[in-house]
């Protein structure tokens, strides 16, 4: 897992099932096993708890809500 502020999309770091993949305006990357949605305060993703897990930091994001990926196989 990569922890510098240049963390970059692998797929093949991804555990395995977790498809989604989503950064938080605070530049932290998550992987999720079930597609997440926007936090109500906003700023965040969110899934229940064991379907998350940090991924890597990247910059912060303005733009989080863009941030939305899915593995496709």
């Amino acid at each position: 897992m990569q922890t510098d502020e240049d963390w970059t999309l692998d797929w093949s770091q991804a555990p395995e099932g977790w498809d989604w993949l989503a950064q938080d305006e605070d530049g932290r990357w998550f992987w999720y096993r079930t597609e997440p949605t926007p936090g109500f305060g906003g700023g965040v993703w969110r899934a229940n708890s064991r379907n998350q897990q940090y991924a890597g930091q990247g910059q912060p994001n303005a733009l989080w809500m863009d941030s939305l990926r899915r593995r496709y196989y």
